[in-house]
């Protein structure tokens, strides 16, 4: 049974007062372009997804970011709720995805951060082509693998692309993968990849800059061979031969 748009509000109230945690409202736009609400689904067998904060309608095609929500301020804000670099971030998005939301790859790795299905079903990514879904799931995951190494991005890279079991059969080093090795080549092209000795091993004739980039109130270290443009970060030579 169809329902108009006017009737959208009450209709949500209704499921709620009725306590009835399993209904669903699906939504699509008819052919004259109008939005239309129901509680049954358009037809048998049409894939739909969970509309972003609104856990009681689906639609039939994943809403894209809102004005105000650019792929930047998304990955900015799940960065620093996970206390990831953001830019490391967008570096694996660049070389997963070349930022396409809708990449899939051969093996099934789907969207921005090229999640695979079971992994993006544990981190309960519901929609992999959604890029909030996406880069909040694939933030999560980069943030278990650097947890797991200890802060070793290096590692938590070669994990992300070759898996944790393949870093394990290596005695816990970068399997030697063409692919990895590439992968970790191209990463290392967009910005400075960490591991546990870069804190601590000078580098010959080389000074390294270890950065604190201020957002929401945490720091967010990283670190380059290369002097920072002074912004809203302060920063000083970690690193001195």
């Amino acid at each position: 049974m169809f329902r108009p748009l006017t009737t959208l509000l009450v209709t949500i109230v209704l499921v709620g007062s009725a306590g009835t945690t399993e209904a669903q409202i699906y939504t699509w736009r008819n052919a004259d372009g109008v939005p239309v609400f129901s509680d049954t689904p358009r037809a048998p067998g049409v894939a739909t997804v969970q509309v972003p904060g609104t856990p009681a309608v689906r639609a039939t095609h994943a809403a894209l970011p809102v004005p105000g929500h650019s792929l930047g301020a998304i990955i900015l804000r799940e960065a620093t709720r996970r206390e990831v670099r953001p830019e490391l971030v967008r570096a694996v998005i660049q070389v997963e995805s070349a930022f396409d939301p809708r990449a899939r790859s051969s093996k099934g790795a789907m969207g921005l951060m090229q999640l695979m299905p079971a992994t993006a079903a544990d981190l309960h990514v519901l929609d992999p082509y959604d890029p909030v879904q996406n880069i909040r799931g694939g933030v999560a995951y980069l943030r278990r693998l650097l947890d797991r190494y200890d802060g070793d991005e290096e590692l938590a890279l070669a994990a992300y692309n070759a898996g944790p079991e393949a870093v394990a059969r290596h005695d816990n080093q970068v399997p030697p993968f063409r692919e990895t090795r590439n992968y970790l080549h191209r990463v290392r092209s967009l910005t400075t990849v960490t591991d546990r000795e870069l804190a601590t091993t000078p580098v010959h004739g080389q000074t390294i800059y270890e950065t604190y980039e201020l957002i929401d109130g945490r720091r967010i270290r990283s670190y380059s061979d290369v002097p920072p443009v002074p912004r809203r970060a302060t920063t000083s030579p970690a690193l001195v031969p």
